[in-house]
């Protein structure tokens, strides 16, 4: 009889490949964050609402994703909850780029 081979591995679910997406995309930020800090030697101020909105896209995303890949929460709560994550990022955008450039003002 034949040994049926097995995988050397096993790929990483669409979940936590989603959620990596989102550490990357941190990152970034956090690396564009500490160069900025090399070269200035400022640390940039009023942050806060600029750093939630790669964090709520991505809720968005994860919502959507856990929903397609294991049909939890339910298709009406995921969509609703993308939906809301993505509207909240949408409004928080704007607060947030104010907050950057409040940081390069005379």
């Amino acid at each position: 009889m034949a040994e049926e081979k097995k995988p050397d591995y096993t790929p990483a679910s669409p979940v936590k490949r989603t959620l990596a997406w989102i550490g990357i995309a941190y990152m970034v930020i956090l690396v564009a964050l500490t160069t900025y800090f090399y070269y200035t030697a400022k640390a940039l101020g009023n942050l806060g609402p600029l750093l939630a909105v790669p964090g709520l896209i991505g809720l968005g995303a994860l919502a959507l994703v856990s929903w397609r890949s294991t049909g939890k929460p339910g298709k009406a709560a995921a969509i609703s909850a993308a939906v809301l994550c993505w509207l909240l990022a949408l409004i928080t955008l704007p607060i947030g780029i104010v907050g950057l450039l409040s940081n390069f003002g005379g």
